[in-house]
């Protein structure tokens, strides 16, 4: 996938960023395809650094032409930084040991794993210390241009993967707050908990060569089951305005909100913790506030809270995953027990649908009207998985952060609070104009919960958890009487 893109465009954001003092340039990728060219042609046009900074990266196909940019940089004589949480980083050992023999080209795992093999053994004996984990995901260029938000880097999160897709959130960054992205990243680059991979790997590893990672990459891109996609991403309109400078940034006061790596420890002090920046930021909601969270638990302390807003006349919207969306039961689970309790305040809850089953519904009702909400977030998303909320339409979070207490108490975080009446508009809309389409809300009638789905000018009631089975539905329930909260 070669898009250089126009000579200027560094000179383009210098010149954006100067018409805008003390802003930043907010570009919301909401869609899965435009999220990997953008990132696939910002690395083409690297011209001095590239620092990456995630929680997961896959070895599959978008992971290996992300690869393959990263080291076609270094042969530029781009200078790479690659940090990546250790937990998911399984089968990936040679690869990195590649990379790092590169002379541009330096890799740290954060919180790593001292068993490498088999790693479940640390699980066993240092439990504590590794089930806190970096959930930051930061990609930088040249100190310029910063993509972050909910994405990692993997074929479900880009559309890639045939049978699954996380509907998720990125947002392209220009300006003031790019500067603090950099330094927090530095943090994290020189903490005791990020270790070079020297210091590692104590085990023979044959290191995958770089010409195996470009071969790899030819194959991939010559699959005849990956050529759709892609052709798909070349063909994106959004290339064009990307190359062209075309793109309409939304400018606006903006903060970085972030953890401090001693969290993992611990250690952390209060003003050094995102859920305190985030508090510092926003302030209590005084008309609405509307979430979307993937894995939202929110706790008997959090469900005070929302009680307390709902009433002071707050009006509070919350988009999850359905139980037959989510991809982590367990986590639906710490959600489910507080649904009735949160609908009694008189708190709107929406819990998205897997499109998949809903495509297949629409095969078998084929008058129904066409579902307008889900190409907003790719025709074939099948689980939820962006971060984001707006408090008065005025304050928007896009980030890492999940409403959950692995979020506020074990994993490492990142996240954006943009002052922008436009972007909290624009989800306010959402909730208000297509939601409906693609999620179920879940209502409570005659104190038993209740599930509407809106088919065009229909809606259909289900009594019980749609779309799977009743040993699924009895194996939540049992979770849910768990005391496990705080690992959710």
């Amino acid at each position: 996938m070669t898009h250089p893109m126009a000579p200027s465009w560094s000179e383009a954001v210098q010149q954006q960023c100067a018409a805008h003092p003390g802003l930043t340039g907010i570009l919301p990728l909401p869609d899965a395809q435009e999220a990997f060219a953008a990132r696939v042609l910002l690395m083409q046009q690297a011209r001095q650094q590239i620092d990456l900074q995630y929680y997961i990266w896959r070895n599959d196909r978008t992971g290996t032409l992300l690869f393959e940019a990263l080291l076609a940089a270094a042969d530029r004589g781009v200078k790479v930084r690659l940090l990546l949480d250790d937990h998911n980083t399984a089968g990936l050992d040679a690869i990195l040991i590649g990379l790092q023999q590169h002379p541009m080209i330096e890799v740290r795992l954060f919180n790593p794993l001292r068993v490498r093999r088999p790693r479940f053994i640390n699980y066993l004996f240092d439990f504590r210390r590794v089930n806190r984990r970096m959930h930051n995901k930061a990609f930088i260029i040249d100190q310029q241009v910063v993509i972050s938000g909910g994405r990692n880097i993997g074929d479900e999160y880009f559309g890639a993967k045939d049978d699954f897709l996380f509907a998720d959130l990125d947002a392209l960054l220009i300006g003031s707050v790019v500067a603090n992205v950099v330094t927090e990243f530095d943090t994290y680059w020189h903490s005791e908990h990020a270790q070079p991979l020297g210091k590692l790997f104590q085990l023979q590893i044959k290191p995958q060569q770089f010409d195996q990672l470009r071969q790899q990459a030819q194959r991939i891109t010559s699959d005849p089951n990956a050529q759709h996609y892609v052709a798909a991403v070349r063909e994106l309109p959004f290339i064009q305005r990307l190359q062209q400078r075309q793109l309409e940034f939304v400018w606006a006061k903006t903060e970085l909100v972030a953890d401090h790596p001693d969290k993992i420890r611990g250690r952390a002090k209060r003003h050094q913790l995102i859920t305190h920046q985030l508090q510092q930021a926003i302030g209590e909601p005084h008309h609405s506030l509307s979430i979307v969270s993937p894995y939202f638990v929110p706790t008997r302390a959090g469900v005070e809270a929302l009680e307390r807003f709902a009433a002071d006349g707050v009006r509070i919207r919350i988009l999850t995953n359905a139980l037959e969306s989510t991809d982590v039961a367990i986590v639906h689970a710490g959600y489910a027990r507080w649904r009735k309790r949160l609908l009694a305040a008189g708190i709107e809850l929406f819990e998205l649908q897997k499109i998949s089953a809903m495509a297949r519904r629409l095969e078998r009702k084929a008058k129904r009207q066409r579902l307008k909400g889900k190409d907003r977030f790719g025709s074939s998303a099948s689980s939820l998985h962006a971060k984001t909320f707006a408090t008065d339409q005025q304050r928007v979070f896009v980030g890492s952060f999940n409403f959950d207490p692995r979020s506020a108490q074990l994993n490492t975080e990142l996240g954006f609070v943009i002052h922008s009446e436009q972007l909290g508009q624009r989800i306010s809309n959402a909730f208000q104009e297509y939601l409906p389409d693609y999620a179920y809300q879940v209502l409570l009638r005659d104190e038993r919960l209740v599930w509407q789905e809106r088919l065009g000018q229909r809606q259909i009631i289900y009594s019980s958890e749609p779309g799977v089975s009743i040993w699924r539905r009895f194996a939540t329930r049992m979770l849910a009487l768990l005391p496990i909260d705080w690992m959710l």
